[in-house]
């Protein structure tokens, strides 16, 4: 009996010991992570950064969220902690990463959309959505991107609504700030060609009237791609006329039918 209670003892002294000591090891693993994510790195310290914190699996994550939270770490430092909790804890780290779609940072807007992006994060289309109307371009630019990789089409409409957002062009010299003064920025024939991808019906019938119009010709490559997709019918190898022409045509039969 005595000796019963004293392997009790032992393997309950044991355990409590084990615990106390993975938890130093832990508290070990994230003390030194947090102090390497700390400093300005070179990209080779964030390549070998990124091995440590793969190597560490699960035990990184209390230092990945510490840094993605804390201003006090570099931005890129911190746009890499975003990434690897993702990469380390997979799409249970999605609805983590998706809080910071608002964050002040367009470097942690722009972060957590790419790591949704990678992890496929289609239950995030409404968030991605409400992104397209960012203050910073290049994150409208990224939310549209996820929209159109991730073939989200319920968001088709909030894309189609880029096209009358001031911020999407640029006004030249001399020009009042009316939107017919206003010249389109790139982001434009993304969403151009993103409407086609998606196959928004509702986008038909202006593309076909905007197609005939020269004022448009700077984006007919991308009216044209994406009328294709649309309809399922191809415009004629050829020029611009020959293409415009063929538009046309399926403008009327749209009307007659």
């Amino acid at each position: 009996m005595k000796n019963i209670l004293l392997i009790s003892l032992f393997l309950s002294f044991s355990s409590s010991y084990a615990s106390v000591d993975a938890s130093a090891t832990n508290k070990v693993i994230t003390q030194s992570l947090l102090k390497k994510f700390s400093k300005k790195s070179t990209k080779a310290d964030l390549i070998k950064l990124k091995k440590e914190v793969l190597s560490y699996n699960g035990k990184s994550v209390p230092a990945l969220v510490e840094v993605m939270k804390n201003g006090k770490y570099p931005e890129k430092n911190r746009w890499v902690a975003t990434f690897m909790l993702g990469k380390v804890m997979g799409k249970k780290s999605a609805p983590f990463i998706s809080k910071f779609l608002k964050h002040p940072s367009w470097v942690m807007r722009m972060a957590s959309l790419k790591t949704l992006l990678a992890l496929k994060g289609r239950e995030y289309g409404r968030k991605f959505s409400t992104a397209l109307k960012d203050k910073s371009m290049i994150v409208r630019f990224q939310a549209l991107d996820n929209i159109a990789t991730l073939k989200l089409t319920d968001e088709a409409p909030f894309v189609w609504q880029m096209l009358y957002d001031k911020r999407n062009y640029y006004q030249p010299k001399g020009k009042n700030k009316k939107i017919k003064n206003l010249k389109r920025t790139n982001i434009i024939k993304k969403v151009i060609v993103t409407v086609g991808e998606l196959k928004f019906q509702k986008a038909k019938k202006p593309l076909l009237s905007m197609i005939k119009n020269r004022k448009y010709d700077d984006i007919f490559a991308e009216m044209d791609k994406s009328l294709a997709k649309i309809t399922g019918r191809k415009s004629p190898a050829g020029s611009m006329k020959v293409k415009k022409r063929y538009w046309s045509k399926i403008a009327i039969t749209e009307k007659t039918f």
